[in-house]
């Protein structure tokens, strides 16, 4: 997605947008960052992981499933900002790939929407350099960041990563003040054991107890077709395993009608924010806070 020339490198992206959409921003899923607000959220092609199920290959691994032409709509930062003031969006979601892939133009359209009072929110797997998480965190309000596992093994095999960098940005992108939520696809055999699980929220509460993570179902897709969907069981034990380790807020995702999709007082456990998939159905929040106790609930209301 990028090219020397000459000694230069340039993006061959920017502004080539293959997917724009307004999203529920809990599609993202970001559940304490304006809930029930729209999102306008925008896409290149390309991905720096080549994950065995991705579930949007065709534009994350464009270039090696298909090759020639690189796609896309011709878009400028001010457009893009626009598009989402017409459409009543809250935030500008990067998403569906990588938004590092397309950081410059992400960058460029992120200055231009927070001078504009609209929120900037990144939906990505943490492989961000030190540099480029210090120059966008001043305009990114939120960060969805994928905690696929615990194991190099698994980054290696089945994401062409590792495992290091994504912890440290998690971190990083907490301690300069961005609104980060953990989100764990559970895959049978991969990263289902209770131990794995207990590490990652392990993890996450040395960060943050605060930090909302979305175990979420995983269903056979792209090049991992050889295991069957997550049983409720197991996403229903992670979610146990989370509230276990400290966790304040840990929500099961890609189960529509599970209990584990609404925001529980992390003091009294009422039901604060209630959902049914992407919707929420009733919010009993009073200032930021559960009406009923008065504690605060962590995130950007």
């Amino acid at each position: 997605m990028r090219e020397n020339r000459d000694g230069l490198l340039l993006s061959l992206v920017y502004g080539k947008l293959v997917s724009e959409n307004v999203d529920p921003i809990e599609k993202k899923p970001l559940f304490h960052l304006l809930p029930g607000s729209l999102s306008y959220s925008i896409a290149t092609v390309g991905c720096n992981f080549r994950c065995l199920h991705c579930q949007n290959n065709e534009i994350s691994q464009y270039s090696r499933l298909y090759g020639g032409k690189i796609p896309g709509t011709d878009r400028s930062p001010e457009q893009v900002v626009a598009a989402a003031r017409q459409y009543g969006c809250r935030s500008i979601s990067y998403t569906y790939v990588e938004p590092t892939i397309f950081f410059e133009f992400a960058f460029d359209t992120a200055r231009i929407a927070h001078e504009a009072g609209i929120k900037n929110v990144f939906v990505s797997n943490g492989y961000t350099g030190a540099e480029a998480t210090r120059k966008i965190a001043p305009y990114l309000a939120g960060n969805n960041i994928d905690l696929k596992a615990f194991t190099d093994k698994f980054y290696r095999e089945v994401c062409g990563a590792r495992l290091a960098p994504v912890l440290d940005t998690i971190a990083l992108m907490k301690e300069l003040g961005v609104w980060v939520e953990v989100t764990t696809l559970v895959i049978p055999g991969w990263n289902d054991s209770e131990r794995e699980l207990a590490d990652i929220a392990n993890f996450i509460r040395s960060v943050d107890p605060a930090m909302p993570w979305h175990v979420t179902r995983f269903h056979p897709t792209f090049q991992m077709t050889d295991r069957h969907a997550t049983p409720v069981a197991t996403l229903l034990r992670a979610r146990d395993i989370g509230m276990a380790a400290g966790l304040h807020y840990v929500y099961v995702g890609n189960i529509p009608g599970e209990e584990g999709e609404s925001t529980h007082c992390s003091k009294c456990r009422r039901v604060v924010i209630e959902r049914m998939g992407f919707r929420v159905l009733a919010s009993k929040l009073e200032n930021g806070a559960c009406a009923g106790c008065r504690e605060p609930v962590a995130g950007i209301f």
